[in-house]
């Protein structure tokens, strides 16, 4: 099967699922899915819930176009399903989803290969709360980011100021999302880098700097109409942009992941590009930033779709 066959076959645009990421999921699903139609395609939305095989074996599905965030879509385990169904599908394949998907596995591996990452605890929620906080307080300078360990778009994410504040900052985040993660807090610009694999390479699209008006990228910055800036490309040396580009790809190919991700950064002391995650299924609304990055490259969010879609072709 070439780019060309695709037109002839059944897509499936998978959305909504089970996680918390689910309505933003949605509205992803509903933009890429529109785009597939003007382009032509035979596609269907599938909101996708416990009876996903028999929900694909109904829309008699060939391809899917992953547009699900967080547990159960972005994770490996609808990657996995997907290859035991022997249906092609966009993006990462099991392995990378689940890496990237957890902020410590992606961190501990970056570090392992010289990429600069912020300096990070891992609470271990089987213990006391209190316990990983005097240990997060002896390791790392304050303020800190509490984040959960799997989890995206900046769910459950917090600023911590003080050690004082710690233990229950701690214990709010295992208690919603079962593992946590301390990093240390870098003031600097965020910076995000989209890619976009194809056959002959994988290419960085332009830096695109946010600007937010919280005192970080939180949820709400990320999904309300307004509460980000977004600069691309970014206001930044082009040496440091540079670095940060080839520092997104590096980090694609170690996490092995395929087709298309967005890589985050903050810009540390001295202009270093510090990553702090990756994501292998970017947002698709319309505050998103992948879509802004490929605007900038000349590439509307039409072809960006079916860019994505094509990836489901890549070995």
């Amino acid at each position: 099967m070439d780019k060309k066959d695709l037109k002839a076959k059944r897509i499936g645009v998978l959305m909504g699922g089970l996680s918390r990421e689910r309505e933003i999921s949605l509205q992803s699903g509903v933009g890429c899915l529109a785009a597939l139609g003007t382009l032509g395609y035979d596609a269907a939305g599938i909101d996708i819930g416990r009876d996903t095989c028999a929900q694909l074996e109904k829309e008699r599905v060939e391809v899917a176009f992953l547009a699900l965030h967080g547990r159960f879509g972005e994770d490996g385990a609808m990657q996995g399903l997907l290859e035991l169904m022997d249906i092609p599908y966009t993006g990462s394949r099991v392995l990378a989803s689940a890496l990237c998907m957890n902020k410590v596995r992606t961190k501990e591996i970056a570090a392992w290969h010289g990429i600069p990452t912020p300096a990070f605890v891992v609470a271990g929620c089987k213990a006391a709360a209190g316990g990983a906080a005097a240990e997060a307080a002896r390791q790392l300078n304050f303020p800190v980011m509490v984040k959960p360990c799997e989890e995206g778009s900046s769910l459950g994410v917090v600023k911590v100021d003080d050690p004082a504040s710690l233990k229950d900052a701690l214990a709010v985040t295992c208690r919603d999302y079962n593992a946590a993660l301390v990093e240390e807090f870098v003031a600097g610009d965020e910076i995000t880098v989209g890619l976009l694999e194809s056959a002959a390479a994988v290419t960085a699209l332009p830096v695109l700097q946010l600007k937010p008006g919280a005192d970080f990228y939180d949820f709400k910055a990320k999904y309300h109409q307004g509460m980000t800036e977004f600069i691309v490309p970014a206001r930044l040396p082009e040496e440091v942009s540079g670095r940060a580009q080839e520092l997104a790809r590096q980090a694609f190919r170690l996490m092995g992941c395929r087709g298309f991700g967005r890589v985050d950064f903050i810009i540390g002391p001295g202009g270093t590009p510090q990553l702090t995650e990756i994501n292998t299924i970017p947002g698709m609304t319309a505050t998103s930033d992948l879509p802004a990055a490929a605007a900038a490259a000349g590439i509307g969010y039409g072809e960006l779709v079916e860019r994505m879609l094509a990836t489901a072709l890549l070995p």
